[in-house]
C-alpha cells in the first residue's frame, strides 16, 4: 500500500470512529442551571436518551423510548418491506420457468404468471399471450389472482392503520386506543400474509405436482422467482403483524395502572376531607392548658445556677 493510500484508510477509521461515538453520545444539546456551588445542575440530550446531573456527580438517564416503541418501530419496517414484496410480486413474470435446451442458436425459455404466458428465444425476443377469458381459465389461477389482490389491499390498510397506532405518533388518542389501532393494523398484516403465503403454495403445489406426475405429458415447469419472493414478503407480513398484535397488552396494562394510581389519589382527598370536616367540629374535652405556676416554687436559689 502507498502511503496515500494508508493515510486515507486511518483517516475512513478515525472519521467511523467519529461517527459511532456522535451517534452513542448523549450531549447533542446541553443545559445548566448554576444558582450555587451545591445546588448546580445541568441537563444533556442525545439521540436516545435524556440525562441530568447535580453536583455530587450522580446522573440519571431516562431512554427516549421504550422497548415497546422500538419494537413497533422495527415492526412497522418488517411489515412495510413484506407488502412492498408482496406487491411486487403480482406483476413479476417468473411464476413458473421452463426452458428448452438444444444448441444455442434453438434455445428458447418459457415463462408464464398470473395474467399471460410468453417464450423467450436465444436472441432475446419475448412473444407474449395474455390469457383469453377469465372465465375460461383454470381454477387455481383465479384463486391465486384473489387472494394476491386481498394481500395488497389488506397491507395497504394496515400499513395507514399502523401508522396511527404506533406510540411515536401524536394521532390516535390515548394509548388504549392507539393499542387497539396497532392491533388492528397487525391483524390485517397478518390476514395479508396468510392470502399471499397460500396463493404462492397453491401455484406451487399444482406446478410440483404437475412435474412430478408421469402422465402428465405436456411441457412442464419449474418454481419461478416471484414465488420465493411472495414467500419472503409472506413471513415478513406475519412477523410484524404479531409484533403490532402483542402491543395491544401493552397499553391495557398501562391504562389499567393509571386507574389504580387515580384510584389511590381518590382515596387520599376523601382522607384530607374528613379531617377538614372534623376540625369544622372541635372536641369539647381537651385537655387544659398546664399550671406552671406551682412549678416555679418548687427550685432552689441554685436552680438556675
Amino acid at each position: 500500500m502507498s502511503s496515500r493510500q494508508i493515510c486515507a484508510l486511518l483517516a475512513g477509521l478515525v472519521g467511523l470512529g467519529a461517527i459511532i461515538g456522535a451517534t452513542v453520545s448523549n450531549e447533542w444539546k446541553s443545559t445548566s442551571r448554576a444558582s450555587s456551588v451545591i445546588t448546580a445542575t445541568w441537563v444533556f440530550q442525545g439521540l436516545w436518551m435524556s440525562c441530568g446531573g447535580n453536583a455530587i456527580g450522580a446522573v440519571h438517564c431516562r431512554p427516549h423510548l421504550t422497548i415497546f416503541k422500538l419494537e413497533e418501530i422495527v415492526a412497522f419496517i418488517l411489515t412495510t418491506s413484506g407488502w412492498v414484496l408482496v406487491s411486487s410480486t403480482l406483476p413479476t413474470d417468473y411464476w413458473k420457468v421452463s426452458s428448452l435446451d438444444g444448441t444455442v442458436i434453438t434455445t428458447a425459455t418459457f415463462w408464464s404468471n398470473l395474467w399471460k404466458t410468453c417464450v423467450t428465444d436465444s436472441t432475446g425476443v419475448s412473444n407474449c399471450k395474455d390469457f383469453p377469458s377469465m372465465l375460461a381459465l383454470d381454477g387455481y389461477i383465479q384463486v391465486c389472482r384473489g387472494l394476491m389482490i386481498a394481500a395488497v389491499c389488506l397491507g395497504f390498510f394496515g400499513s395507514i392503520f399502523a401508522l396511527i397506532g404506533m406510540k411515536c405518533t401524536r394521532i390516535g388518542g390515548t394509548d388504549q386506543v392507539k393499542a387497539r389501532i396497532a392491533f388492528f393494523a397487525g391483524f390485517n398484516f397478518i390476514l395479508s400474509g396468510l392470502c399471499s403465503l397460500t396463493a404462492c403454495s397453491l401455484y406451487a403445489h399444482k406446478i410440483t405436482s404437475e412435474f412430478f406426475d408421469p402422465m402428465f405429458v405436456a411441457q412442464k415447469y419449474e418454481l419461478g422467482a416471484a414465488l420465493f419472493i411472495g414467500w419472503g414478503g409472506s413471513a415478513l407480513c406475519i412477523l410484524g403483524g404479531v409484533v403490532l398484535c402483542l402491543s395491544l397488552s401493552d397499553g391495557l396494562s398501562k391504562s389499567t395502572s393509571h386507574s389504580g394510581r387515580a384510584y389511590g389519589y381518590n382515596g387520599a382527598t376523601s382522607f384530607v376531607s374528613s379531617r377538614t370536616v372534623g376540625h369544622k367540629h372541635p372536641i369539647n374535652n381537651r385537655r387544659p392548658p398546664p399550671d406552671y405556676s406551682t412549678t416555679s416554687q418548687q427550685f432552689d436559689k441554685n436552680a438556675y445556677v
